[in-house]
Parts: C-alpha cells; sequence; structure tokens
C-alpha cells in the first residue's frame, strides 16, 4: 500500500479557508505594516555591504569601514521589525529607534542600504508611531465581502 509521505496534506487544506480570517484579525491588533516596513528596511543595509557586486564585468565593492555600521543598523531593524509583530505595546519605542537608525544609517551605512533602507525604515517607523490599538472590548470583526441583497431579489422571495 503506497501512503501519502506528508500524511496532513488533506488536514491542512481542510483548514485553509480559516487561516486567513484567522490572520486578518492577528494582523489587525498590531502594527504588522509598521513591522514589515522596518524588517524590510534592516534587509538592504545589512546586504549591501556585504554583497559583491559586478556591472558589466567592473566589480563594485562596498565593503567599507561601514560594514560593522551596517551590521549593528541592520540587525537592529531586523529585531525591531520582529518586536513590532510580537510586541504591539512597544510600538512608540520600536517607532522612535527605528526612524533614529533610519536616518543614522544614511551616513553610516553606504546611503542607508542605497537609499531603500532609509526609505522602508521611515515608512516603517512612521507607521510604528502612528498605530493605535483596537478599542477594548469590542470583538475583531472580519468584513463581510459578501453582495448586499438587492431589493428586487427581496421581493421574488415574498411572492409579490
Amino acid at each position: 500500500m503506497i501512503t501519502n509521505p506528508f500524511g496532513r496534506g488533506r488536514e491542512l487544506l481542510a483548514r485553509a479557508p480559516e487561516f486567513r480570517p484567522r490572520f486578518r484579525t492577528w494582523r489587525g491588533e498590531r502594527p504588522f505594516w509598521a513591522g514589515l516596513f522596518t524588517f524590510a528596511a534592516g534587509l538592504p543595509i545589512l546586504y549591501w555591504p556585504y554583497a559583491n557586486l559586478n556591472l558589466g564585468g567592473i566589480p563594485l565593492a562596498l565593503s567599507t569601514t561601514s560594514g560593522a555600521g551596517s551590521l549593528l543598523i541592520g540587525t537592529l531593524l531586523l529585531t525591531l521589525g520582529i518586536a513590532l509583530c510580537w510586541r504591539p505595546h512597544l510600538r512608540v519605542f520600536a517607532g522612535i529607534a527605528t526612524l533614529l537608525l533610519a536616518v543614522v544609517s544614511f551616513p553610516v551605512a553606504n546611503f542607508g542600504g542605497l537609499f531603500l533602507g532609509v526609505a522602508f525604515g521611515l515608512v516603517g517607523g512612521s507607521l510604528a508611531c502612528a498605530w493605535l490599538p483596537p478599542p477594548a472590548g469590542e470583538p475583531p470583526t472580519a468584513p463581510d465581502h459578501r453582495p448586499a441583497p438587492t431589493a428586487a431579489a427581496g421581493e421574488e422571495r415574498s411572492g409579490t
């Protein structure tokens, strides 16, 4: 007898429709987009100093003394991005720290990851500082995407 090596495939597919509303609820309870932009800001700042780029056969080396600064700033931005998603009560501290690190990365870390890290960091830090938690006591509701019934459909059912 041949068995499914993954075993739980059908089980996971059966639970897939309930994943999206649960993720939407989880995302609405925290500054998710701020964390995502902050995490994305750390990647180019961390990557560019250690990348070996070739432009038409000409090697472009960005490995300078800013490598240590890039490593520190990039790692802190990655950590702040994760902290924003998992610890939403730290949003103001993480937002201000993200804004400061993004601005400091411009002169320290090769123009802030060739301007990408600075741009994502400023957006992520601003979103983190501006985000407010949902009001307490209200249960989170997922938006209803079903079309509203029309008046003509209601008349047909009533027989008039």
